[in-house]
């Protein structure tokens, strides 16, 4: 079996001599670099080999990580480029060889302890999205405050100069975001899809506003509760459990949205903006915050296999030019749109170490099970962005008065000074 096992490693991966990472065979057998492998890839047995190796490849090797089939030593997001670079590279005559010698090594016996998403009805109907939010965003807060950092922040950070650490890049990334909506003392502002409310807050605090953030997250909304309250901010901040379709006949002067728009899927996203531009006053702008597709020969991509079984079930990214497409038949205006995508893949770099390094915690909050989906769902995600695969772009909408007029400066230059004491005063 191990000379098997060779077989198959050397036609994906080529000669052992040539690799930079290692591979430690369930009889202890190794392969590979020795002194300083980027990784080791640990299999745990014959079955587990073939089933890594076998279709479908966009969820078997993730599967075997989960139910503890195979192991990551070291770095995960290494692994994951590796492994999507040789699939990628491997040509139909080898891939036949592949195949004809796994044949030969005895299948699993069991798919192991999978436990992923069970949704039912409609595709993004009301009910169903709030099913697949809390699948994903209803685990217990510990766990998330094992990796996220002190403010509850779980969406692309921004390393602007001077920052170091990543609690002063998710507080960058939010002044930034806000300053480009030149929030005003006394104006009102809306968050679709609010998290535990660090932005909400954040805009309370510093900018004046009255805020309000909604979500479909039970957790997320009890948490950004008490956090308000903690804050002496009731009165000022508020968080609802509230679909964006159902927000009635309620106006704001701007309106904010971070990592949500990925759960909205191509079939509901001018229900989207239409219902972001009906909620705008005159005037006002909308920042919409989230993760593109960058694939040129696909028009989206529904998150499928481990992802969308795992982490983001109905999730769905789309190019941004057909995501401003959807926004300006809506009737937005497109005034500026920017891509962050270097910073995200720091971001998820910065959540994998916090996450490694309080392994103990994470498991004590939820369990072994879940820790190893999110080590290597936010390994693979630094993978992507850092490849280009998905690109994580602001852009700013503006909804023109009647005249057509639209409150904006002449250069984007006011965006990276501090904001002026008149604005953060309260």
């Amino acid at each position: 079996m191990r000379s098997i096992a060779r077989d198959v490693l050397e036609l994906i991966f080529g000669p052992p001599a040539r690799w930079s990472f290692g591979v430690r065979l369930w009889d202890g057998a190794y392969l590979g670099e020795r002194e300083r492998p980027r990784f080791v890839l640990a299999i745990g047995s014959e079955a587990a080999l073939r089933f890594i190796f076998s279709p479908p490849f966009d969820l078997n090797p993730g599967r075997a990580y989960v139910d503890g089939l195979i192991d990551i030593e070291g770095n995960v997001e290494a692994a994951v480029d590796t492994m999507a670079r040789a699939v990628d590279g491997i040509s139909r005559t080898t891939a036949a060889g592949v195949a004809l010698r796994l044949m030969r090594l005895p299948k699993l016996r069991a798919a192991g302890e999978s436990r992923g998403a069970r949704l039912r009805g409609k595709v993004h109907s009301p009910a169903r999205d709030a099913a697949a939010i809390g699948f994903h965003y209803d685990q217990p807060v510990a766990f998330y405050r094992t990796f996220l950092g002190e403010d509850l922040v779980y969406s692309c950070a921004y390393y602007d100069e001077g920052v170091e650490t990543l609690d002063e890049a998710q507080r960058a990334k939010i002044d930034y975001t806000l300053a480009k909506l030149r929030l005003r003392r006394g104006e009102t502002l809306l968050d679709i899809g609010c998290g535990w409310g660090a932005l909400v807050i954040r805009a309370a605090q510093r900018y004046g506003v009255n805020a309000l953030g909604i979500t479909l997250s039970r957790r997320q909304h009890d948490e950004a509760r008490r956090r308000i309250a903690a804050a002496g901010l009731e009165g000022r901040a508020a968080v609802e459990l509230l679909d964006y379709r159902s927000l009635g006949e309620r106006t704001f002067d701007k309106i904010v949205s971070v990592g949500m728009v990925e759960h909205v899927g191509r079939s509901r996203l001018r229900t989207y903006f239409e219902s972001a531009l009906r909620a705008l006053k005159p005037g006002g702008f909308f920042l919409n915050h989230g993760i593109a597709e960058q694939n040129p020969r696909r028009q989206s991509y529904r998150v499928s296999g481990f992802m969308g079984r795992y982490v983001f079930p109905d999730g769905e990214l789309l190019p941004i030019w057909s995501m401003l497409e959807f926004a300006e038949k809506s009737g937005f205006e497109v005034r500026d749109v920017e891509n962050l995508r270097e910073h995200y893949a720091r971001t998820l770099r910065d959540w994998v170490a916090n996450l490694e390094r309080n392994r103990d915690a994470a498991i004590a909050a939820t369990d072994e099970h879940t820790y190893r989906i999110w080590r290597l769902y936010m390994s693979g995600s630094a993978q992507g962005f850092n490849r280009g695969r998905m690109g994580l772009f602001q852009s700013l909408l503006a909804k023109p008065d009647p005249e057509g007029r639209v409150p904006l400066p002449s250069t984007r230059r006011e965006l990276y000074r501090a904001p002026s004491l008149e604005i953060l005063s309260v």
